[in-house]
């Protein structure tokens, strides 16, 4: 006689991860309209994010990722900034990083190193989109230095000029 295997322990561990996602929707679906939670908070990114304060550390402004999007960046973000700037690249819908400030900067830099490469930098924020500009006319790098910006939540790409080009980089954040 062949021993009967119960159905539920085939089922038992899918079931479990199921259940666990459809409690993690309900508690957002509570907390988004009472307040408890940002949804931009929320809001995910391919690679490192972080939250800054006056007088932050060199390591929560250092972010590190990879370009290799095959996605035209203004058609997700902008065709400009909001000063006009050309906004270029290619990169993923997704932001690369979030960046979130908990008071307000009079000043920040963000600069893109991956060794010289054709990079874009791309940031939409509170206060609009902001397109960087190469560090020098021999360093196609990327960077953006900026006044005024203001306490939320930036959405922050780092692009290729070409689709699918790879390069490792880091961004630096500088009061």
């Amino acid at each position: 006689m062949t021993p009967q295997r119960s159905v539920h322990s085939t089922r038992l561990p899918a079931l479990n991860g199921l259940r666990r996602q459809l409690v993690v929707l309900a508690a957002l679906a509570v907390a988004l309209p009472a307040g408890l939670v940002s949804a931009q908070r929320v809001a995910q990114a391919n690679f490192d994010s972080t939250s800054l304060s006056a007088g932050f550390s060199t390591a929560a402004g250092t972010l590190r990722g990879r370009t290799g999007g095959q996605v035209s960046l203004p058609g997700v973000v902008a065709n400009r900034d909001r000063t006009g700037n050309l906004c270029l690249g290619f990169g993923s819908t997704l932001p690369d990083h979030i960046v979130t400030l908990e008071e307000d900067f009079a000043q920040l830099t963000l600069r893109v190193n991956s060794n010289g490469n054709d990079t874009s930098l791309i940031i939409r924020g509170p206060s609009g989109v902001q397109c960087g500009s190469n560090v020098s006319r021999t360093n196609l790098d990327q960077q953006v230095i900026s006044t005024d910006w203001e306490v939320g939540t930036y959405e922050v790409w780092v692009g290729s000029s070409r689709p699918g080009q790879q390069f490792s980089y880091t961004i630096t954040i500088q009061e």
